[in-house]
């Protein structure tokens, strides 16, 4: 919090005076701000850097980056065409228009280290070894948490989300695996299983509802 104030004064506050044609955005100690062309952010650049120098800090060294918002329209090569921002990555995407034609966006999907720390997490609730649990109980306990990346992360492209959501449904065939003597030793027998739970009940498990719940379960 008392970072949050400092920076509220020594960046917000000066942005809005010094730059107030130029929006940004700043969450704790990561702030976005937009510039209309190269030679225009290298001096925003050079001006924060001194500012945060009269106020004791300094700019990181490797995450503090210009950034070319490239799309259909902008169609230069740049170092540095993809940034990360509140757990999500920003960079040129395949998108669909409402007539259906396609085309290069520069728009957000949930970044590879937040689908890193959502497979972390999966793995830590060690499905496989809560065999005293029915498949409703474990649904109760953590559809909470899946519900909560859904609504954050799946705002923007939902299907960069597919993958680890398999993971979650490979989990919970190796739980079927060694909670049912009828599918123990056989993984795709369960996972086939799980398929028709999520087909017969697919309000179960928050993610059943991505509405891919079949190609989800496919590869699994």
């Amino acid at each position: 919090m008392l970072a949050n104030l400092f920076l509220h004064y020594a960046f917000d506050r000066w942005m809005a005076k010094r730059s107030s044609q130029l929006p940004f955005e700043r969450f704790a100690d990561d702030a976005i701000v937009h510039c209309r062309t190269e030679v225009e952010a290298q001096e925003v650049r050079a001006a924060i850097a001194a500012r945060f120098e009269k106020c004791g800090l300094e700019l990181h060294p490797e995450k503090t980056k210009i950034v070319y918002c490239k799309d259909g329209d902008r169609r230069r090569t740049y170092p540095n065409e993809k940034s990360d921002f509140l757990g999500y990555t920003f960079r040129p995407r395949r998108s669909k228009n409402r007539e259906g034609k396609f085309f290069i966006n520069f728009s957000p999907a949930v970044s590879d280290k937040a689908v890193k720390a959502i497979r972390v997490e999966i793995r830590s609730w060690n499905l496989h070894l809560r065999s005293d649990k029915s498949i409703e109980d474990l649904s109760r306990m953590f559809n909470p948490i899946i519900r909560g990346w859904l609504q954050y992360y799946g705002r923007f492209y939902r299907s960069a989300l597919y993958p680890p959501m398999r993971q979650l449904d490979r989990s919970l065939a190796r739980w079927a695996d060694q909670k049912y003597k009828k599918l123990r030793g056989h993984l795709r027998r369960a996972t086939h299983w799980v398929a028709r739970i999520s087909r017969r009940d697919p309000k179960l498990w928050a993610h059943w509802q991505l509405g891919v719940r079949r190609g989800c379960l496919g590869s699994a």
